[in-house]
């Protein structure tokens, strides 16, 4: 997935909020950690917002929809 196309996707779905969106992002951004990695992840939730939808804190790992936990240097 190109980072754009994950931009695209992730803002419909904090445009939308919600548990049920929250879990739709979680699996879009572990797509994002496996292709692009952390920093990536860190940017979109940045950009997007995210931290204040749904909660996702920079720094945080997602792995197959599941977020976990901040990874500190």
């Amino acid at each position: 997935m190109t980072f754009d196309r994950a931009r695209q996707l992730l803002k419909v779905q904090a445009d939308f909020g919600g548990f049920y969106n929250s879990n739709s992002a979680k699996l879009i951004l572990s797509e994002v950690q496996k292709e692009h990695g952390q920093a990536a992840v860190d940017r979109l939730i940045v950009e997007l917002s995210l931290d204040e939808i749904f909660g996702f804190e920079p720094g945080t790992r997602f792995e197959g929809g599941l977020a976990i936990g901040r990874s500190y240097p």
